[in-house]
């Protein structure tokens, strides 16, 4: 097996506070296996984020190949009960010398 931490930096630029509710996760290895991962927070929190402000986390994943990607949605609701989906964008997963 192989762990990889990330760190994300979430920015309000809205014009409401936004909280982070629940997450889904779609993780794949460099042989393909897809792994969803669902639940509720990030990091155990679910951090209420105001207009122009930001929360930034680091957590950790594990794959059976040394590369491998992930992406998600994480899911949010305004102040004012409004939910929208967060999508992030796949993002490498890889060892230093498994670039080359």
């Amino acid at each position: 097996m192989y762990a990889f931490a990330y760190t994300l930096t979430l920015r309000n630029t809205g014009p409401a506070a936004a909280q982070v509710i629940a997450r889904h996760w779609v993780i794949q290895d460099g042989a393909g296996h897809v792994e969803n991962v669902r639940g509720l927070a990030v990091v155990g929190q679910q951090p209420l984020i105001k207009p122009g402000g930001q929360f930034e986390y680091t957590s950790w994943t594990r794959i059976a190949t040394p590369r491998g990607t992930m992406r998600g949605t994480l899911f949010c609701i305004t102040e004012n009960a409004h939910w929208f989906e967060l999508p992030i964008p796949a993002f490498e997963l890889s060892q230093s010398q498994a670039l080359h």
